[in-house]
């Protein structure tokens, strides 16, 4: 059976001395889809946070390909391709479709940043057409459907 992409073993995680998730694991192959379920409360956004380094992790161990992440950096994962688009979507609705993807590579090593934007564009295009076709026009004129994609493809930005 091959290791998984990402695995949480164990995990406990909270903010400040309120610990919110105690003892959570969960293993996730490449190409599978999960949902996490649960009530408001429940600690789904929690775990989200911590997977990202965004929440405490108090015990336990975050492994993403391969390798223990846990208490990485926000901005490592992201370099490494792990990211969270979050239900608000946090766009930057005057800016344009591009430039609000351009934003997804400020984690890039600035001696990277060309190479990664042109390859970016080039994935999140492939994915997602119209935000090719939309490519100079507001984010906030987008449907919320758009904003939605707008919203992952600038994560996938990173690489």
């Amino acid at each position: 059976m091959p290791e998984p992409l990402l695995s949480v073993d164990n995990l406990s995680a909270g903010y400040g001395r309120v610990e919110v998730l105690r003892d959570v694991s969960i293993a996730v192959g490449e190409g599978e889809l999960v949902a996490l379920i649960g009530a408001n409360g429940a600690g789904k956004s929690t775990l989200l946070k911590a997977i990202v380094g965004l929440a405490h992790v108090s015990r336990g161990a975050i492994r993403y390909a391969g390798s223990d992440v846990t208490g990485t950096s926000p901005e490592r994962l992201v370099r490494r391709g792990l990211a969270l688009v979050p239900e608000g979507r946090l766009l930057f609705g005057p800016l344009s479709v591009a430039e609000n993807l351009e934003l997804g590579t400020c984690a890039v090593p600035r001696s990277q940043r060309r190479r990664a934007l042109a390859e970016g564009f080039d994935r999140v295009h492939a994915l997602f057409p119209v935000l090719a076709e939309r490519s100079r026009q507001p984010a906030s004129t987008l449907s919320g459907g758009e904003q939605q994609m707008l919203a992952v493809a600038r994560a996938l930005m990173s690489g």
